[in-house]
This record gives structure tokens, C-alpha cells and sequence, in this order.
């Protein structure tokens, strides 16, 4: 790999870790690049294509110099995750980041009612998105406002659910592959999931494993740094 190369473009697979941002995992990486590369200019080109959420780990992909234009492309493609999440109670963000609320009896859920209730969701869904997100208002992430304690008021909007599969039922926590189009936000799925089953549910872990044609198990794994590693790919 050599700096002109970066500038031609280059495609990473990142395997973001725990609760770091995808704006930390892009800058950490941009910071190793730039010290590796001096002749980098100071305007280098780098972004990611697609945030991950985080408290999600997996498949982040980040463009350099020329391949930055693929972005939209790559934003678009359909993605899969491997999703658990835990019924019978909720959280403010339908994650992990707030804590449990609102505990719920769930020993009348069974296993068959479980398996109908996600083929329910599997097509065009109508979805809102969670209030703590970077989707912005007037301006702002709702994220921050939600932070703040302001209301956030989110407009549903439609996404599709290709696929719920690999499930499997350990109560009161479920775990399952989706592969779902642009814009899914699968703490809403989770959360959604658990109003129809009518005892609440929440996002426990998350983890993106494709986008497209990517996969985290495609590539070989190197360490970046000490804590983090990344895939490498060029196209």
C-alpha cells in the first residue's frame, strides 16, 4: 500500500468494535494512515459508507481518495446482522445504552407464537426510527436532542425486511440473521417485535456481517493498533 494508492482508492473493512462511533473508527484509522503516509495530503479523502450504531460491532466500511465517490453505492446495498434481543422489558434508546424499563410478564410467549410474530415483519414494514439516532432535525442529530431530554417526534418511514432467519429462542432472549434495505434500523425491529408480542423487547447485541457484497469473513484480519482490527480490500 503506498499513499498514491490510497489516493486512487482504497476500500477497508473495518470490524468496528464496542461502543466506539463510526466517526472514532474513521478517525483512528484516517490518524494510523496519515502517520504511516506522510506525503498524505492534509485534505485527504476518507468517510465511511454507512454509520454502525455504538453499541454494534461488525462490518463498517470506510472509502479513501477516489473510491470516497462509491459511498452512495455502497450505502444503498442491502446489509445483514446478526441481531439478539431480550422480551419482556424495554429500554429508552431500544438498546443497551438506557436502562431496562417497564418489566413485563412474558410466560404465556411461546416458541410457535415467537416464529409467527417475526414472519410478520419479513417485506415492506412501516418503521420508526428510535429517537436516540443520527437521523437530523432541523439540523440537529436526535440523538443530541434526546440526550438533552427535548421530545424528539419521528416520522415513520418504509423499509424492508428481506429475511429473518437462524432463529433461536432462549427466553427471554431471541437472536436471529436479518437482511434488511437501506435505512432499517434494527433497534426499531426490536423493539416493534416486542409491541407485537405485546410484553416489550430491546436490542441486546448487534452485529453487522454484510453490506452487499462484503462480508467481515471475507478478508484476511490484521491488528490495527492494539484493540483494533480491520479487513482490507482494494478494488
Amino acid at each position: 500500500m503506498t499513499a498514491e494508492e490510497l489516493q486512487s482508492g482504497y476500500i477497508f473493512l473495518l470490524d468496528k468494535p464496542l461502543d466506539w462511533t463510526s466517526f472514532q473508527a474513521v478517525n483512528k484509522l484516517k490518524y494510523k494512515l496519515k502517520r504511516e503516509f506522510k506525503e498524505l495530503p492534509k485534505k485527504f479523502k476518507i468517510g465511511h459508507a454507512g454509520t454502525l450504531d455504538p453499541r454494534a460491532t461488525g462490518l463498517l466500511i470506510v472509502c479513501t481518495g477516489k473510491f470516497t465517490k462509491k459511498i452512495p453505492e455502497i450505502q444503498d446495498a442491502p446489509k445483514e446482522y446478526w441481531a439478539e434481543i431480550k422480551i419482556g422489558v424495554q429500554t429508552e434508546s431500544y438498546d443497551t445504552e438506557k436502562p431496562e424499563i417497564l418489566p413485563t410478564d412474558f410466560s404465556n410467549i411461546t416458541e410457535s407464537q415467537i416464529n409467527q410474530t417475526l414472519e410478520k415483519f419479513v417485506g415492506e414494514i412501516d418503521q420508526t426510527p428510535p429517537v436516540f439516532s443520527a437521523i437530523k432535525i432541523d439540523g440537529n442529530r436526535a440523538y443530541d436532542l434526546a440526550r438533552k431530554g427535548q421530545e424528539v417526534e419521528m416520522k415513520s418511514r418504509k423499509t424492508t425486511i428481506h429475511y429473518i432467519n437462524n432463529i433461536e429462542i432462549n427466553l427471554p432472549f431471541i437472536s436471529f440473521t436479518v437482511g434488511c434495505g437501506k435505512g432499517t434500523y434494527i433497534r426499531s425491529l426490536a423493539h416493534d417485535i416486542g409491541q407485537e408480542l405485546g410484553v416489550g423487547a430491546y436490542l441486546t447485541q448487534l452485529r453487522r456481517t454484510k453490506i452487499g457484497e462484503y462480508s467481515v469473513d471475507d478478508a484476511k484480519s490484521e491488528y490495527l493498533d492494539n484493540d483494533f482490527h480491520f479487513l482490507i480490500e482494494k478494488k
